[in-house]
């Protein structure tokens, strides 16, 4: 049966592209999109040059699809936690509980997302404007709702969540350049949502 040949060659395939894009994120978090060279990656890949040119055709293209696949995992699962709490309170500490989460069991992704090509892929600013806007338009939706509801005062929205997005950022920063940001997530979290609930205007 021919189909299962085909099927096992697709798997070795995905499981070289996998690894290989894997790979790219640490090495960029630890080296910096300049420093990074494709020798860097295919050997912490542990797969051949030309495994990477069979996929990407240079290091920036590489990059570029690693941004929006590492947007998106981190959008969706910050929306899933929003959505799944009835307060304002809770939706605020559910949304930076995830993202910290994220960031100290995977830190690589933030120094991606955050730090990783900056004014060094020309390409990418599109794309970091979109993520951002879509994390502006996250914590927008809620504060929207609980301004409506009237348990936080009356404010621009737009600028209350660009705001929450700048402080969760920092402090996320901050926090994996703690010696052990594990012990210090849940009191970071902890004092981010009670500074996030002041600085919005929550009533209750």
């Amino acid at each position: 049966m021919p189909y299962r040949s085909t099927d096992r060659t697709r798997q070795k395939k995905d499981a070289k592209r996998t690894a290989l894009m894997q790979a790219a994120v640490r090495v960029f978090a630890e080296k910096g999109y300049q420093s990074a060279t494709i020798r860097d990656i295919v050997d912490e890949a542990d797969v051949a040059v030309g495994t990477f040119y069979f996929y990407f055709p240079d290091k920036e293209t590489l990059f570029i699809y690693l941004y929006d696949e590492t947007a998106d995992f981190i959008i969706l699962p910050i929306q899933q936690a929003i959505k799944g709490r009835a307060t304002f309170p809770k939706k605020i500490e559910a949304g930076i509980g995830v993202y910290f989460k994220i960031g100290v069991y995977d830190p690589a992704i933030v120094h991606l997302l955050l730090l990783g090509g900056v004014g060094a892929v020309p390409a990418l600013a599109e794309r970091r404007a979109k993520y951002r806007e879509s994390l502006v338009q996250i914590w927008k939706g809620p504060i929207d709702e609980a301004m409506g509801k009237g348990v936080v005062l009356d404010q621009n929205t737009r600028r209350s969540a660009e705001a929450l997005v700048g402080a969760i950022d920092e402090v996320i920063l901050n926090l994996l350049g703690c010696p052990e940001p594990e012990d210090e997530l849940p009191s970071a979290a902890a004092d981010l949502t009670q500074f996030a609930l002041r600085a919005l205007a929550y009533v209750g």
